[in-house]
């Protein structure tokens, strides 16, 4: 097996996300602030599984000794570089959670729900009782579980799967297209933080970071069968638990609509 032939496998759920209805069901700010809140949460857990790979591919602890493979130790540490501490709009450095958290609050979303939820985690200091205790919708608490249960479970190649396959890179471009739209029609809304995150993302999946990351798998499985069928098995989870995230957030919008 390959990355062609994940990417074959995978296809059906990439479409169910690509045609998924909620695209068509952000019409309003309103319903743009509940997208970006409940999305908040899939952008957090992803630096989790960043850096659980930087521990996993890179030497974080002393003394310091050389992990066994130099390309994937340089891949990672490329893509940490530009997710933790890459350039905002006015010359900053940033992780891309905390761009996306002033990017909320620059349009006027509350960021009260993933504050309260990263409050949790840190008193309670376990992130499988956080996610259970919360009040979030049963489908972002199994989003969340899953990564959390893959970074636990600690096998590389399968943190590297769900990173890699497990967050759609057209997904980014959708919505830079809907929030131009928006734009247009609510000038008064200031969306241009929104609008800068994901064609940052755009920028760096598309030309480098997608690229890296497929590296990286090719490099961890090599040709280890076992290891491309379990890349492959954590792919389609990825992706099943990313469109039941989407799910969520649909019925959120829907369920705000009504009560309007």
């Amino acid at each position: 097996m390959n990355i062609e032939a994940i990417n074959k496998t995978i296809q059906p759920q990439k479409e169910s996300l690509l045609q998924h209805s909620l695209y068509k069901k952000v019409q309003t700010i309103e319903d743009l602030h509940t997208f970006l809140e409940n999305h908040v949460f899939a952008v957090w857990d992803f630096m989790s599984l960043l850096k659980a790979l930087q521990a996993k591919l890179t030497c974080t602890t002393t003394p310091w000794f050389a992990t066994e493979n130099p390309e994937t130790r340089y891949l990672i540490n490329e893509i940490v570089l530009a997710e933790e501490t890459d350039l905002t709009m006015d010359g900053r450095h940033q992780s891309h959670y905390e761009m996306y958290i002033e990017a909320m609050k620059a349009c006027g979303a509350n960021t009260n729900g993933i504050e309260h939820f990263l409050a949790g985690v840190h008193s309670l200091n376990n992130v499988f009782v956080a996610i259970k205790k919360s009040n979030l919708h049963p489908n972002i608490k199994a989003f969340l579980d899953f990564t959390f249960r893959v970074i636990d479970e600690g096998k590389t190649h399968e943190i590297a799967a769900a990173f890699t396959f497990g967050r759609e890179d057209l997904i980014p471009s959708m919505f830079t297209a809907i929030l131009k739209n928006f734009q247009e029609n609510f000038p008064e809304t200031d969306l241009s933080k929104l609008i800068y995150y994901f064609e940052r993302h755009i920028e760096l999946d598309a030309d480098e970071h997608g690229p890296m990351a497929m590296k990286m798998i090719t490099e961890l499985c090599g040709t280890d069968a076992q290891k491309w069928s379990d890349v492959e098995e954590v792919s389609i989870l990825a992706l099943e638990k990313r469109i039941g995230l989407w799910d969520a957030i649909e019925e959120t919008i829907m369920m705000n609509v009504e009560l309007a």
